[in-house]
């Protein structure tokens, strides 16, 4: 029998889905409102590094960016199958987008290591 990976995409699509759903709106509201008009203070460099000491917030972050990585791969490459008309190219597609998702991830946990 066959094993397929399908499965196992959509279910970091999903996750990438919600984790963009619950984090990203509240990064916005605070990199992009609150802080450029004022209503809250930037943070130092000192406190983000300090933030971003322990070892489950660096593991959190790779996740997040991990998963918001393959949700857009799995958007692109079933916008470009379905919509875009190239369903026969699906190999070369899957390879760009969920390699392009894999390289983003190892990036990000490099620079957090």
């Amino acid at each position: 029998m066959r094993r397929v990976l399908e499965p196992y995409l959509w279910l970091l699509f999903s996750g990438g889905g919600v984790v963009a759903a619950l984090l990203l709106p509240v990064l916005v509201l605070l990199f992009g409102v609150l802080m450029p008009l004022g209503v809250l203070d930037w943070p130092s460099a000192a406190h983000l590094a300090g933030a971003l000491e322990p070892l489950p917030v660096r593991v959190a972050l790779v996740a997040v960016v991990a998963l918001c990585l393959f949700h857009a791969a799995h958007r692109i490459r079933h916008t470009s199958e379905e919509l875009l008309g190239l369903a026969r190219f699906d190999l070369p597609i899957a390879v760009v987008c969920y390699g392009g998702a894999l390289g983003g991830a190892a990036v990000a946990a490099w620079l957090l290591w």
